[in-house]
């Protein structure tokens, strides 16, 4: 990446890092793109360049964490050298993620409001960087070595994520009905059922 690539970069991630810490803080409405300008340290001319509107840059710091948050996951996964089968590989990432939203509730806060599924289908083929590809081609890439066909697989993600979205929210930030770490063993087993249900 040049000099100047590496600045624009910059910018943009001061931008993304502005706006996570004003939603989080004051809230999408009461935060403007003059606030969020004045936290990153950049001129208001310089957001257009990267984002339309406030709504734009929201959308593009969802994708932009959920695919952070999926990064760390997967790559914790590949030193993970035992761990072949490609449902166990989906459950190892899975917890890893939860794991990471347990300790990061602001996380949490913006992804709950805002993970419908078509928003987290953006993010599904966001590419957090150059070298980096997008989440679904991992998961297609996993998906590939497995032992097992399955019938729509993009089917069988909407019905994992929706799970586990459903289930770990109040979990994580409330204990509500009960902690993160009880829930994980019967959510665990109802997305076992789901592979088994999509099985060719």
């Amino acid at each position: 990446m040049s000099k100047i690539d590496n600045n624009k970069q910059q910018k943009r991630d001061s931008l993304l890092e502005s706006a996570f810490s004003l939603f989080i803080n004051n809230g999408f409405n009461k935060t403007s793109i003059s606030d969020i300008v004045n936290q990153a340290g950049v001129a208001k001319g310089t957001f257009y360049l990267y984002f339309k509107d406030k709504y734009d840059i929201r959308n593009h710091l969802i994708s932009h964490k959920a695919s952070q948050v999926f990064q760390i996951a997967y790559n914790d996964l590949l030193k993970q050298e035992s761990i072949t089968d490609f449902e166990e590989q989906v459950l190892f990432i899975i917890d890893n993620i939860l794991n990471q939203l347990a300790a990061n509730h602001n996380l949490v806060k913006l992804l709950s409001k805002h993970l419908s599924w078509g928003f987290f289908k953006n993010s599904l083929f966001f590419a957090p960087g150059k070298d980096i590809p997008p989440i679904y081609t991992i998961y297609e890439d996993l998906l590939a070595k497995s032992t097992y066909t399955y019938r729509t697989p993009e089917v069988m993600m909407y019905m994992i994520l929706e799970l586990v979205s459903g289930a770990s929210y109040n979990t994580i930030l409330f204990n509500q009905p009960v902690s993160l770490e009880e829930i994980k063993n019967p959510l665990y087993e109802s997305i076992k059922g789901i592979f088994k249900q999509f099985r060719v």
